[in-house]
């Protein structure tokens, strides 16, 4: 890469340029030097639970094949014949044994080839490791299988540090798919992830959450990733925004359930029915005039006694310290983005390029519930070439309009770049920052900095 274009050094707290949300050059770049060499989420294990499960996971031009390859095992390969190139699979499915379709060359569970059609034709040609299949590196953390094509790489854990000492004890391994959205959306992989990367839009793009959010926020690096929160105490933003008109402060308890009846109807994930229900007791068995934390207590309570009730469990471990300093929304370089502050219900968004086009990408949103033993609903992927066609709620429908109208935006003669808020959107410029010295020596790890 030129070191004159792209630089890191273009990037401050307050200022991102615009070329890299639709410029050629840019997404060529990271199709070369980002995503062949980063750790990428590929799939959650549950999807896989059978010997021969699969799932192909494509990014840009390449794809790769995830799978169990015995219980206890779960390997990845390139997903292509080494004759001729021809992709083994699409989808998901159960293979016994990977068959080409083109000329019927097959492939064992553990990548070596186990039949060539006329194999004697080759004579000394063909050696064991010509042709079997091209292992990726695939490894696991909460339940989320992980892939990386450079066979170089640093372990996934280095790679994921600091944020799994902030999130491990949630237990994201014990959490099963509620529901399984996909969209294409008619803008850079970026755009969509910088949506989601941070609160400051809550105010204008869901005013309708002001009524029990305090919503002024905060942002951090964190080594390679970032995470963002707002600064109430508790980290729990149950109050009137301060930039409502003013008017006395209603019971807590009234925050609380308007908080879960808003989400129910206008996000439909992350409160899951354990805890719509426990707050439906704190409006009934809660007296209006318990203080705050008494009332936060006593929802935390009926969440546990519901999980405890149900065989799904709590995590152990978990204090409102802990919880508190994991902040409510972590983003994992360079494409996932997940929400936990709820513990048993997790909004997980996943975003990458389709294909080299610079301007649409595809967006992968799931519902991820702890759920007792055997009842988590079958899992179902829905998928849509228009967010239009698909059943939202009114959060996702706000933002979903607004993207394209951004994308269209960064094009703009008039648009210099964007001006992101130094605190509140602190995590957007430093994935920009990052994303640029990635490219430039994805081995050059920044140092773990939290700005907290």
């Amino acid at each position: 890469m030129p070191n004159d274009k792209y630089s890191p050094d273009e990037v401050r707290d307050d200022f991102v340029p615009k070329e890299v949300y639709y410029a050629q050059d840019f997404a060529d770049l990271e199709a070369d030097k980002l995503w062949p060499f980063v750790w990428q989420l590929a799939c959650r294990a549950e999807e896989i639970p059978d010997v021969g499960d699969y799932v192909t996971y494509n990014i840009v031009d390449d794809s790769v094949v995830v799978i169990r390859a015995s219980e206890t095992e779960i390997k990845a390969y390139h997903n292509v014949c080494p004759h001729r190139a021809r992709r083994l699979t699409e989808g998901c499915g159960n293979n016994r044994q990977f068959v080409c379709p083109f000329h019927g060359w097959r492939f064992g569970l553990d990548g070596r080839n186990i039949k060539v059609i006329d194999k004697g034709d080759w004579g000394d040609c063909l050696k064991d490791e010509d042709i079997k299949l091209s292992e990726v590196q695939c490894q696991s953390w909460g339940g989320f299988v992980f892939i990386n094509m450079d066979a170089n790489a640093e372990p996934l854990l280095d790679f994921l540090s600091p944020m799994p000492d902030y999130c491990e004890k949630f237990e994201f391994e014990k959490l099963r798919f509620q529901w399984y959205k996909t969209v294409v959306m008619p803008s850079n992989w970026k755009t969509v992830l910088g949506f989601f990367n941070e609160f400051y839009h809550v105010q204008q793009a869901h005013p309708q959450l002001l009524e029990f959010t305090d919503d002024y926020s905060n942002s951090g690096e964190f080594g390679r990733h970032s995470q963002t929160w707002f600064e109430s105490e508790g980290a729990l933003p149950f109050r009137r925004s301060p930039r409502l008109p003013a008017r006395p402060e209603p019971p807590m308890k009234e925050h609380i359930v308007t908080f879960a009846e808003q989400y129910r109807e206008d996000l439909r994930t992350m409160l899951t029915p354990r805890n719509y229900a426990a707050a439906m007791r704190v409006r009934d068995e809660v007296p209006a005039e318990t203080g705050a934390v008494e009332t936060l207590a006593k929802w935390a309570e009926f969440q546990m006694e519901a999980a405890a009730a149900d065989g799904s469990g709590w995590p152990e471990g978990l204090t409102p310290e802990y919880i508190e300093r994991s902040g409510l929304d972590w983003h994992v370089f360079p494409n996932t983005i997940f929400l936990h502050g709820f513990v048993d219900g997790v909004l997980w968004y996943r975003v990458r390029p389709n294909g080299r086009d610079p301007e649409s990408c595809i967006f992968d949103i799931w519902s991820l519930v702890r759920y007792g033993p055997g009842q988590e609903p079958p899992l179902e992927r829905e998928y849509y070439e228009d967010w239009r066609d698909g059943d939202w709620g009114l959060i996702f429908r706000q933002d979903f309009e607004n993207i394209p109208e951004v994308q269209k935006g960064f094009k703009s003669r008039g648009f210099k770049g964007e001006r992101t808020n130094p605190v509140q959107e602190r995590s957007v410029s430093s994935f920009h920052r990052v994303l640029r010295q990635f490219l430039r020596d994805p081995y050059d790890k920044p140092p773990v900095t939290r700005q907290r």
